[in-house]
């Protein structure tokens, strides 16, 4: 019975040059290698197979030609060249960062520009597959602990797990109200008349929520207001829009909203907020080359899904000053 543990790419090697050659003094030739050598190899392959490879020509000269057998083992050995060089293509894009899988985790927030990121990386890096994994900052920071992801775009960094967070951008947050309420177009708004509008928020857990609880114990020295929570940013402006009260979001949400008139900013104390958006990934983590490409890429990219200029007069917006 064959052994093809015992074959070996010396031997196969070793074989093809003589079918490619015609002899195994033109394939040592080839080879560097001395004719015996070659023949050596040849004996050993015939050995691990159990069948003649070659019909020895009596020349004197090392002519051969291969059996149907040979024949068979040079087709395989050729397809085994081919498998092997696709292999080192493969190894030299991983090891380059060119092809790979890379899971990156956004915050809510951040889907509104995530598609785009996806976007520039397909057409720029198409050998890359990024997986996405949207939710709150709950769930990202709890993908970063497990390692359910590996990369991710967010607000303010979690201390826990231990992170790297490299500045992706402003991330600005505006009080947003129904064009027709009557704080809308009043000039700055008093923290008591703030106060004693309802609040439209996210649910705990979320980042816009935390920042958003923040401001408001802050402006209002710790009164008590009326929120109402919601569980995605598409909800809270919908609420908004039908007059149900104010919310407090980031402005990638609401560009559309705001440019078309369906939404405006309020004039308020703090107003706007800017926060950071971040590329993060633990600080544990050693990035393989295909990570290092696709933060580098994200980095670099940034202006083409970012808002440019967040504080850009929107046209045809009737927004107050925010």
């Amino acid at each position: 019975m064959p052994r093809i543990d015992a074959v070996t790419l010396k031997q196969l090697r070793a074989l093809t040059a003589v079918a490619e050659t015609g002899s195994i003094t033109a394939a040592a030739q080839v080879l560097g290698l001395t004719a015996p050598a070659v023949h050596t190899q040849l004996k050993s392959l015939e050995t691990a197979l159990h069948c003649r490879v070659l019909d020895r020509a009596g020349s004197g000269h090392g002519g051969a030609r291969l059996t149907s057998e040979g024949a068979a083992v040079v087709e395989a050995a050729r397809r085994i060249d081919i498998t092997l060089g696709a292999c080192a293509d493969r190894v030299r894009a991983l090891r380059s960062g060119k092809t790979g899988v890379v899971v990156l985790g956004v915050v809510s927030t951040a889907k509104y520009f995530a598609p785009m990121i996806l976007k520039r990386l397909r057409d720029s890096l198409p050998e890359i597959e990024v997986i996405l994994k949207v939710g709150n900052r709950d769930f990202v920071i709890d993908a970063l602990a497990d390692r359910s992801i590996e990369l991710a775009v967010m607000g303010r960094p979690p201390r826990v797990p231990a992170v790297t967070a490299t500045p992706l951008g402003d991330h600005p947050h505006v009080l947003i109200a129904a064009p027709d309420h009557p704080l809308a177009g009043a000039g700055p708004v008093a923290p008591a008349d703030l106060l004693a509008e309802t609040f439209i928020g996210r649910e705990d857990g979320s980042g816009t929520r935390i920042l958003a609880s923040r401001y408001l114990d802050r402006v209002g020295e710790g009164m008590p207001y009326r929120l109402i929570e919601m569980g995605s940013n598409e909800t809270i402006k919908q609420a908004v829009i039908a007059g149900l009260g104010i919310a407090l979001i980031s402005r990638h949400t609401v560009t559309d909203e705001l440019r078309s008139g369906r939404l405006v900013t309020l004039a308020a104390a703090g107003m706007p907020i800017v926060r950071q958006w971040f590329v993060v990934h633990r600080a544990d983590l050693k990035l393989t080359p295909v990570l290092r490409t696709v933060f580098d890429f994200v980095l670099g990219a940034r202006d083409s899904f970012l808002p440019p200029d967040p504080f850009a007069p929107l046209p045809g917006a009737v927004a107050a000053a925010g």
